[in-house]
């Protein structure tokens, strides 16, 4: 059935429930067993339902709620953007609506995107891990996406020339393989003959920038590349990859994708009977705020989250009031911020 010729009370049949619940549905509301909110979900999806508001939203741009898909994490980046798009949005006459995801699958990021469609929504924000890559998922057409991740194109941006992708779908962030080669670079022009790296989540974009920056650090100086390792974004993973590291042998130089790894391969270090940086140097990345105050200050690549999400949600408010900016691509430089964790390799 059409989406315009599909009301609630033909929802309401197909699910089997009354119109009222499937208005509170719609609206987002509460008191509404998961049960009954997934069979009307199933029953809008089937049957291609779109309420007239939200239609009337992407046309004329009134409607004053951004939606956000985030996945439900405390990690310092995630948490980070999020609690900047809020800040943000604050006395910009928009309000903000988070739909949370337990994966990165795509039916995860399909639901959430949909609960937030049918709140009619004036654009769409994708937090890390979540971007434009997947190129199965449903985003309306017309709909201001803002994504935090990947610069790659998915469904709903052609993989075209810059010039050529529609003007409402942009990607902002931090420079992270510019940052992640700084922490590299850093670590060879101490002296150290090559790098070692524990990545983020397999899957995540910016574990991919990160390492393609280290790489890149790496192959321009001629030195070994040694196989990475991964962890979770944790302290504990942090440990138990710096730990497999040290018994290979001959590591000087740790590069950890964020800061909270770094901070596990500290102690992973410490554990081995080593010091750092006497021993081992080691540098994170994000700068957290408990960097700075460890017992060995953790040098690391600052991501001004602040700022980033600052410039973003400028952009998303201009498309979605009709003024799109000239660039669909912006990437605000990462610092890298040397402290006391790294120094030359042992004699």
């Amino acid at each position: 059935m059409g989406a315009t010729r599909v009301a609630m009370t033909d929802v309401a049949r197909r699910a089997g429930v009354s119109q009222k619940t499937v208005s509170r549905v719609v609206n987002g509301e509460p008191h509404v067993a998961d049960a009954i909110r997934a069979k009307v979900q199933a029953a809008i999806e089937e049957m291609g339902f779109r309420p007239n508001a939200a239609a009337r939203a992407l046309v004329t741009r009134r409607n004053q709620r951004i939606g956000m898909v985030t996945p439900s994490t405390a990690l310092y980046g995630p948490a980070s953007i999020l609690e900047g798009v809020d800040s943000a949005l604050r006395g910009s006459g928009y309000y903000l609506s988070v739909a949370r995801t337990q994966g990165n699958g795509v039916a995860d990021l399909q639901a959430a995107i949909d609960e937030l469609v049918t709140q009619d929504i004036a654009g769409l924000v994708l937090s890390e891990p979540i971007d434009l890559g997947h190129p199965d998922l449903r985003i309306p057409h017309g709909l201001p996406v803002l994504s935090f991740g990947s610069p790659k194109a998915g469904s709903t941006t052609p993989s075209t020339p810059e010039a050529d992708a529609r003007p409402d779908e942009f990607v902002m962030g931090a420079d992270e393989m510019a940052g992640a080669r700084s922490a590299a670079e850093h670590l060879l022009a101490l002296g150290h003959r090559t790098v070692h790296h524990i990545g983020g989540t397999e899957g995540w974009s910016a574990t991919a920038r990160r390492i393609a920056g280290w790489r890149g650090a790496l192959s321009d100086a001629g030195v070994e590349e040694p196989p990475a390792v991964h962890g979770d974004w944790t302290p504990r993973s942090g440990y138990e990859a710096a730990t497999e590291l040290l018994r290979r042998g001959g590591v000087t130089a740790i590069f950890a994708a964020n800061d909270h790894m770094a901070i596990g391969a500290i102690r992973a270090v410490e554990r081995a009977g080593l010091r750092v940086p006497h021993d081992v140097s080691i540098v994170g990345f994000d700068d957290a705020p408990e960097a700075e105050f460890l017992s060995t200050p953790l040098t690391t690549v600052r991501q001004d989250f602040a700022e980033v999400t600052r410039l973003a949600v400028h952009r998303l408010v201009r498309t979605i009031e009709g003024r799109p900016p000239a660039e669909r691509r912006r990437l605000v430089p990462a610092q890298l911020v040397v402290r006391e964790s790294t120094a030359p390799p042992p004699s």
